[in-house]
């Protein structure tokens, strides 16, 4: 209670302007002290064999193939992490950046499109930088064929609707919808990895390392757009009230 007295002290002081983009900003560097992190352990191998008993945990003992839990379970996963395919993503940004345009908020447009396609190409790119194959410790229950680190589901799906989020919010009035639409994003995000581990296409630290690196590019990117904004480098288009109400 005395901290939660201190952060409204602290709001109410610096402003709820202010406050917001500290909190962006700290989301940023602890997003990427934890990709860093993650990746180093990664790397090292220390947490492997922590991670192929989880898996083997979530399998029937007897059949490595047979996933712990009621057969809806697996059926809802596979849903679930359809949320986070490409061709999920990819229409969804397409059908926003089409609405976006009718509605002339060019400047919003042009924001998700770098942000969306920046991140795609950076989890290609560490993907092949990192060259880590899928786990074969369990049979996968989803088809897949793209290298495993960082997860491209947890990457993509933190990156898009989290952006999506944020754009959505720039344009609410109240903080606490505000609040919810960016929860509902994370909680997205989180629910896509943690059905990629169930599934048995990525170890635990796959998923998280695709959270933090999607969660600090998509911060990343609204800050520079806030910043471009502020510093007249990028022009606000006529008619686009979103990009203009940011962090209000």
């Amino acid at each position: 209670m005395f901290m939660v007295k201190k952060i409204m002290e602290f709001v109410r002081s610096a402003g709820w302007h202010e406050f917001v983009l500290m909190l962006a900003a700290a989301s940023f560097c602890v997003s990427l002290w934890a990709f860093v992190v993650i990746s180093d352990e990664r790397g090292e191998g220390n947490l492997h064999e922590m991670e192929m008993g989880w898996m083997r945990n979530l399998r029937s003992p007897e059949n490595p193939a047979t996933p712990l839990g009621p057969r809806w379970l697996v059926h809802g996963s596979l849903d679930i992490t359809a949320l986070g395919s490409n061709v999920v993503l990819s229409g969804v940004t397409v059908l926003v950046i089409i609405y976006l345009c009718l509605e002339r908020w060019f400047a919003s447009a042009t924001f998700v499109i770098f942000a969306v396609g920046g991140g795609t190409a950076l989890s290609f790119g560490l993907k092949r930088f990192f060259g880590i194959e899928r786990p074969s410790v369990v049979p996968h229950l989803a088809e897949v064929s793209s290298l495993s680190y960082p997860s491209g589901h947890s990457m993509l799906s933190s990156v898009v609707y989290l952006t999506l989020a944020i754009l959505l919010a720039r344009a609410l009035k109240r903080r606490e919808v505000k609040f919810y639409v960016v929860s509902v994003a994370l909680m997205l995000s989180f629910l896509i990895g943690l059905s990629r581990i169930y599934l048995g296409v990525h170890y635990p630290t796959d998923v998280l390392g695709g959270w933090a690196a999607g969660t600090a590019w998509a911060v990343l990117c609204w800050l520079l757009a806030y910043v471009l904004e502020r510093r007249g480098k990028v022009e606000k288009e006529k008619g686009d009230k979103t990009l203009e109400t940011a962090a209000r």
